[in-house]
Formats: structure tokens, C-alpha cells, sequence
């Protein structure tokens, strides 16, 4: 990695925390650091589940637990296990925690403000333009790949997800009765995987990988979510396949998909992928790709 790159990533967060006051221990001029305040605005105006939270803000549990504790101390929230499930614990603002937080709110827009009234026009322009970008590639790193059961509730939901997409785009909608679905043992090892895209714990996109005995690796059930796009995910999935049927001997990596999937299309020829003559009686298929890539069997 740039050395250069690291330093500008370094300055960036040092002027960040201090322009938007993180540094000092009453965020915004109240009575808590910033970490509290922040879970203040996060539990919102609904109930919360605990883990959820946690994921969303990626903190350690114990840390978490102890932010809940000062706020319930101070009387701004209501922690208490789920009705229908006493090992799930949910959190509630209390009626001074939902004032304290349109106070958080309040002073939030001054701070913005704070950023950009010394700036002309175009430079506001230009600083919420940046911004905009930095945040779309920060929440693009925050973004994991992981190797999941078909099964799993992570993957059932992309699926279900994908399904209902292709349902209203494709002409004659999508049955997937119909459809060459891959059986959920074909995508679990050793014959497949099944990945999962997951931004602050919420399941942002799925591919599936067959990988046949004597047979080229192939590339299946491939979808992000239409909030997530934009974020490089496809390409993403693409290179990470691409990886992993390389490690288990593959030399060629193939694909089909539905002339409707306009963007698909120039992202498989982008990643190098050409077009090949059908290989598969995929009945929603017009369109067959393979990629030569190069085996690197695990040792």
C-alpha cells in the first residue's frame, strides 16, 4: 500500500476530529463525549435491538454495554429483553433521552453550518461533493465478503431479493422453478460457495460459485442491492471468485445472464469475460461468457 496514501488518510482524520469537536470529552457543547451522544442518535425513535446496534456501529459488546449503562443511569433510555425472546435486549429512548437528542440534533446542523459559512459558493459546493464521495467510499470499506451456508438467513434474504428484482425486469418475469437454480449443495464446500456482502451487519449482496469436477468453475445467483450499488460490490464478487476458483485448480470461469441485465453485460466484458457459444440450457439466459484465468491450486 501508497505510504503516501496512508499519510493523506492520516492528515484527513486528524482534521476531521478536530474541526467536528470528537476531540473534546462534551460533544456539541452537552453533558456526554461523543460516544454516547452518537447512541443517542442511533437508538432514534424506535425501539432497538442491542446486537443490532452493535453491529450497525461496530463496537466491542462490553463497550457498548457500558455507553447503555451512563444512559440509563442519566434516565434517557430503557434497556429491557425482548417480550418474545428474553435473551434479545432491546433499547427505548425515555422521553428526556428523545429532548436530549433533538438538542444533539439541533446543534449537529450548527456545527455543519459552523463547516461551511466561511466558504464561498463553489467551495460549499465542492466540500459537500466531496464529502458525498468520502462517505460512498468510506461505507464501500466497511464492506465484508463471507463464506456462507445457502441456508443461512443472510443468503435466503439475497435470494428472495434478487428473485423479486428479476421478477419485474425480465419480460417474461422469473420463475425460478424454471430456472437452472443450482441445488444449495453445489454452492457448499466441496463442491461450491455461497458469499455473502454485508455492510454494518445488514446483507447487501450475494454470488454463489459451482465448482464442478472436471468442468470450468462457474459464477451464479450474483445480485447487490439497489441501495448498495455504486459501491463496486460486483466487481467486488467478480475478482473474489475469480480468486477462489483459481486456488481450486480452475483455469476457466464461466457465466450466463438475461439481456435485460444492461449493466451486467459491460461489467463481464469489462472484467474480461468473452462471449461464448451457449453452454447450459439456461431458459432465462441470451447471453454466455468464459474468462480464462490462471490455476493456483492450494498447496
Amino acid at each position: 500500500m501508497d505510504q503516501a496514501q496512508i499519510t493523506q488518510v492520516r492528515r484527513f482524520n486528524r482534521t476531521v476530529t478536530e474541526r467536528v469537536g470528537v476531540l473534546h470529552d462534551r460533544y456539541l457543547g452537552g453533558e456526554r463525549p461523543i460516544g454516547e451522544a452518537r447512541l443517542l442518535w442511533e437508538i432514534g425513535e424506535r425501539e432497538q435491538d442491542v446486537r443490532g446496534l452493535r453491529e450497525r456501529l461496530g463496537l466491542d459488546s462490553g463497550y457498548l454495554s457500558r455507553l447503555l449503562r451512563s444512559l440509563e443511569a442519566d434516565g434517557l433510555v430503557t434497556v429491557a429483553p425482548l417480550s418474545a425472546d428474553r435473551r434479545v435486549r432491546t433499547v427505548r429512548l425515555t422521553a428526556a433521552g428523545r429532548a436530549e437528542r433533538a438538542l444533539l440534533d439541533a446543534r449537529g446542523d450548527e456545527l455543519a453550518g459552523s463547516l461551511l459559512r466561511p466558504l464561498n459558493a463553489a467551495q460549499r459546493e465542492r466540500l459537500v461533493t466531496a464529502m458525498a464521495e468520502v462517505d460512498r467510499l468510506l461505507t464501500a470499506s466497511t464492506v465484508t465478503l463471507d463464506a456462507v451456508d445457502p441456508g443461512h438467513p443472510d443468503a435466503r434474504h439475497c435470494l428472495h431479493s434478487y428473485f423479486t428484482e428479476l421478477q419485474q425486469l425480465f419480460d417474461t418475469g422469473f420463475d425460478p422453478a424454471r430456472s437452472l437454480l443450482p441445488d444449495a449443495g453445489e454452492l457448499r464446500p466441496p463442491h461450491g460457495l455461497f458469499l455473502v456482502a454485508r455492510t454494518q451487519g445488514e446483507p447487501v449482496g450475494c454470488a454463489g460459485l459451482k465448482l464442478p469436477p472436471g468442468a470450468p468453475a462457474e459464477i451464479k445467483r450474483m445480485w447487490v442491492a439497489p441501495h448498495a450499488r455504486g459501491l463496486g460490490l460486483a466487481r467486488r464478487f467478480l475478482t473474489e471468485l475469480e480468486e477462489r476458483a483459481a486456488r481450486h485448480g480452475r483455469d476457466t470461469l464461466r457465466l450466463d445472464t438475461n439481456k435485460a441485465l444492461a449493466p451486467a453485460l459491460g461489467l463481464y466484458r469489462s472484467h474480461g469475460f468473452r462471449e461464448v457459444p451457449a453452454f447450459n440450457d439456461e431458459p432465462y439466459a441470451h447471453h454466455w461468457f468464459e474468462k480464462r484465468i490462471d490455476a493456483r491450486p492450494s498447496p
